[in-house]
């Protein structure tokens, strides 16, 4: 059966420490995932299909169909959703989540309830869209983990942003921090975009106040100062998909959320 990079992730983690365990999170927040239901979709409800174990109930889900047909003979209903919709739909009802159980996959793990709060507890952060003129600004220094959370977020933005330069700035007063400029943003995209970076943030270990985020026009004159000292993100354009030729799946309209019952 082919690695996942849920099962990579959860070998980091098994391997690492806490900055692993936050990477897997982050996989596991944004990672569509098969979730195992007890009958099919009606409309925007779906009835996930529940195990009652002497530990307490369980829910299943799978990272792809393959291994969801590894667990089930035959046929089964389920809906794919990301990990964050799963968690935030099942909150405060005590359910654990069995993440490719019986697959043969490397990334089988129990999650309890406490492991899903502490997954929505990652995504529970604000975000701060700085605006204003920027001051002097020099090569930026992140962790790793940080690094590797914003190419993350900012690949996942392709389509709302023209590009990315990370810098280190000094204010006025000669304070350092870090900046993140997202070049030619769509305007009613911006306060999701903060969001994300600050999610980013969260799951690197770091506070939101460690990272400025700011929106620039392609012609801002502070522009070619930062990418003269800054690491800049390509952002590769979307790629166009086919019109839908069936109904689109629950949980993938976020105005729309589904329905568990």
């Amino acid at each position: 059966m082919t690695r996942s990079a849920l099962d990579a992730a959860h070998a980091a983690m098994q391997a690492g420490g806490e900055t692993e365990a936050r990477g897997f999170y982050r996989l596991l927040a944004d990672a569509p995932l098969c979730l195992l239901l007890a009958a099919p979709a009606v409309g925007e409800t779906l009835t996930p299909q529940v195990f009652e174990l002497t530990d307490g109930p369980l829910t299943l889900a799978f990272d792809s169909e393959e291994r969801l047909a590894a667990f089930e003979d035959g046929p089964q209903p389920y809906a794919v959703l990301p990990g964050r919709v799963i968690a935030q739909a099942v909150a405060g009802q005590g359910l654990s989540l069995g993440l490719n159980l019986g697959s043969g996959g490397e990334s089988e793990i129990l999650l309890p309830p406490a492991a899903l709060d502490h997954l929505l507890a990652l995504l529970d952060v604000s975000s701060d869209v700085i605006e204003g003129r920027l001051r002097s600004f020099h090569v930026p220094r992140v962790p790793d983990a940080l690094d590797a959370a914003l190419r993350a977020t900012i690949a996942a933005a392709s389509g709302l942003i023209g590009g990315a330069v990370l810098a280190g700035v000094s204010d006025a007063n000669g304070a350092q921090g870090h900046v993140l400029a997202l070049v030619g943003a769509r305007a009613e995209a911006e306060a999701a975009l903060a969001k994300s970076v600050a999610e980013a943030l969260s799951f690197a270990g770091l506070e939101a106040a460690a990272l400025d985020v700011v929106f620039l026009s392609a012609e801002d004159a502070a522009l070619p100062r930062m990418v003269a000292v800054g690491q800049t993100f390509e952002v590769r354009p979307p790629t166009a998909a086919p019109a839908p030729t069936t109904p689109a799946a629950p949980g993938s309209d976020p105005d729309r959320p589904p329905r568990l019952r």
